[in-house]
This record gives C-alpha cells, structure tokens and sequence, in this order.
C-alpha cells in the first residue's frame, strides 16, 4: 500500500496506473475508519483496479471549532485497516497541502442546502463541496463511494458533481449498523458506556415512524419521534420527513414520492445523526 502525504507525487501515481488502462475507485474519510468506511472500500475493490483513500480532518467544513478539535484521530488503526481490506493508495495531506491560500471558492446548492445539516450548520456543505472537488481533481476517480448515512452530504456531492460536469460516478452505499441498530460513526468514539446503549433508540425511533405510514399523519409521527428520543435522553436538533429528490419537508404521506425520516440530536455532548428510508 503506498502512503503519500503530497499532492502531486498522489497524483502521478495515480496517473501512472490510470494510463495502463486500470480503472480507480476512490472513498474519501476524515479517519477514525469502521466497519462503515471499510464497506465502501469492499464495494470499490470490487469495481475497480486501483483503489485510493484519504483521510483529512478537512477544518473548513466545521462551524464548531471543538468539534474540530476533538474529532477523534487514530491514523496507525486506520493504515492498518486499509492495508488489510486491500487499499491500493492513501493520501493523508496536512491542512497546509490542502489549503495554501485563503480558501473563496462559493457554491450555492440552494434549497438542499438550506434544510436540516446546511440549516444547522452554516458553512458546512461549501467546504464540503470545496474539498471533495479538490480530492477528485487529484484522484480523478472512475467512481467514488459515499455512505447513506450522510445522505444529505450525498445529495449535495451528486449536485456538485452535476454542477462541474465532473466526470466521476458517485456510487452511494447503504449505512452500516451495529447489532443494535446504532449507524456507524466516528463519533460513537465519544459516547460514554452509559450513552452507547442508549444511542439506537435513534433507529428504533425512525423505525417506529416507518412502520406507522399511513396510520400517523406526517405532523403526528414526526411530533412522535421528537417526544421519544426527548424522553430517551436526547436533545433533537431536528427531526423531519423530507423527500429524497429536493429534501424538502412533506406535509402528506404519498406513495409516489421516495421519503426519509432524518434525526440530528445530541446526546451528551456527542453530536448523532441519522436517516432511515420510509417504506410505504
């Protein structure tokens, strides 16, 4: 497995294999890797010749700055875990390497920007979508591999991708869950013993609003939702049912129109959120 902290020497490498006709699959992750990033790896060495990872606590997509600060950061674990699963590449750049200049580039994703994530935390989604265009213009990737999980992130990275005609296909994968339920995060790190098991009452929760379509009004299951996980402990950021296409709110149940149920909440001090596909 290579390991490159450089642009340019990432990019010849790749650029190098790419011109013997081999094709790259790329996932990109801030580390702290689990069972959730490994499954993107899996399904990219799958599809493609050459696999490439970074990993970059990327600073300009965080409001919080102690967010940033305590992200959680194992780099060794997550080498280790690369090599294992079969990673071709890994890319791991300083902040300086990334960004040697002030950072001006504007995207405007409009309404899917403005709800739930973008709503909350402002900024967010154009250092996404600034990083995620800087890491395709190095890997120039055949595929890249995004978790549901994230699944507003998603729709934004499609948008982006469709905005620059960039010729990359974005590959979206399922979440991957504990036993229990609880959706595979980094953040879980931070969680006290005592928060861990209470944290999958998040996914029994937006399971309870899946299995009440059509017996429940929208306002009614989502009110629902939002008093379980307050009494379970949680503090709610939000709890909407949004359509998939715009992630827009819907004020009526309609089988016509693909819905998710998306939660952010704190518990503790750990910031979670979640989605779950709403089967009519």
């Amino acid at each position: 497995m290579e390991l490159f902290d450089r642009i340019d020497p990432t990019r010849q490498w790749l650029e190098m294999k790419r011109q013997t006709g081999k094709t790259i699959g790329f996932v990109p992750t801030m580390g702290a890797l689990h069972e959730g990033h490994i499954a993107l790896v899996r399904r990219a060495r799958k599809e493609n010749d050459i696999i490439g990872c970074s990993i970059f606590v990327n600073p300009i997509q965080f409001n919080n700055p102690e967010d940033l600060e305590k992200y959680p950061r194992t780099l060794e674990e997550d080498l280790q875990m690369l090599r294992e699963v079969g990673c071709d590449l890994v890319f791991v750049p300083s902040a300086t390497e990334m960004y040697p200049g002030p950072v001006t580039e504007k995207y405007d994703f409009g309404s899917l920007e403005r709800v739930m994530e973008g709503a909350f935390r402002p900024g967010h989604f154009n250092g996404v979508a600034v990083v995620v265009k800087k890491l395709f213009s190095i890997f120039n990737p055949d595929r890249a591999y995004f978790g549901e999980k994230d699944f507003q992130q998603l729709r934004i990275i499609q948008a982006l991708v469709k905005m620059e005609n960039l010729p990359v296909s974005i590959i979206p994968c399922p979440t991957v869950r504990e036993m229990d339920g609880l959706a595979m995060s980094s953040r879980n790190r931070r969680l006290t013993a005592e928060e861990r098991s209470v944290a999958p009452e998040i996914y029994r929760t937006m399971l309870e609003v899946s299995l009440r379509y059509g017996s429940l009004n929208v306002a009614d299951a989502r009110k629902m939702a939002l008093e379980r996980l307050t009494r379970c402990g949680f503090i709610p950021e939000y709890v909407e049912i949004s359509a998939v296409s715009d992630l827009q709110p819907v004020l009526d149940w309609d089988d016509k129109i693909p819905t998710r149920i998306f939660v952010a909440c704190f518990l503790g001090k750990v910031r979670l959120i979640d989605n779950l596909e709403i089967i009519s």
